[in-house]
């Protein structure tokens, strides 16, 4: 199985009420938290909050700018990064609420980028301040689907030949030996965060983990 529902998802509705959601969140943050490491090796909160809507306002013109601008300047997400970053915390807080439904690069594949990024992001924060929640399952069962097909993630190479089994939804992935965790954790650790790969169990969890660990 792989996350099998009885109606296709909404999934631009899923992503603008998980931006929705990263908004209400990043309210409640003080202004040290917003200087706090995130998942993301080297960037803050504020960093990746900055890269989460730095995408928003690109066409295919201005991506393709945005690559160019960024060779030899650490790759496009760095140059986005660098254009928000400077922004007040509030004020990239309410940008994230203006424009929860994604725009631009986002929206492409019927919102599913500015779901996966932002879902994946939106836990980066999450957990280094030790804030977790539950994310609604309908998200993640979208989210587990496409990162895995995404070319800008790892997890084609990762997960090869192991069989991925989430203990608390309806979704399962290849074959092979197993790597069971809840759907986030799963979907963090596809996403290349080796801080989730101590929540995975299974025959195949070791081999993720090497696999993972090896990239960084």
């Amino acid at each position: 199985m792989s996350g099998r529902t009885g109606t296709k998802p909404d999934v631009m509705r899923l992503a603008t009420d998980e931006r929705r959601d990263l908004a209400d969140f990043l309210d409640t943050l003080a202004l040290a938290q917003w200087e706090a490491p995130s998942l993301c090796r080297g960037w803050s909160v504020r960093d990746v909050v900055a890269h989460v809507v730095s995408y928003d306002e690109l066409g295919m013109t201005e991506l393709l700018a945005r690559r160019l601008k960024g060779i030899g300047r650490g790759g496009s997400n760095e140059v986005g990064r660098a254009e928000y970053a400077g922004r007040a915390p509030a004020d990239l807080a309410a940008f994230v609420r203006a424009r929860a439904r994604p725009q631009g690069l986002t929206a492409w594949f019927g919102g599913a980028i500015g779901l996966t990024d932002g879902l994946i992001h939106h836990q980066d924060i999450r957990r280094t301040l030790d804030a977790p929640r539950t994310v609604p399952a309908e998200r993640l069962l979208v989210a587990l689907r496409f990162a895995l097909r995404s070319p800008k993630l790892p997890s084609r190479k990762d997960t090869r030949g192991l069989r991925l089994v989430a203990t608390d939804l309806d979704w399962s992935h290849g074959s092979g030996p197993e790597a069971t965790g809840t759907g986030e954790a799963l979907l963090m650790v596809i996403a290349g965060r080796s801080a989730a790969l101590a929540e995975l169990d299974g025959a195949g969890a070791p081999v993720l983990a090497r696999r993972v660990q090896a990239r960084r």
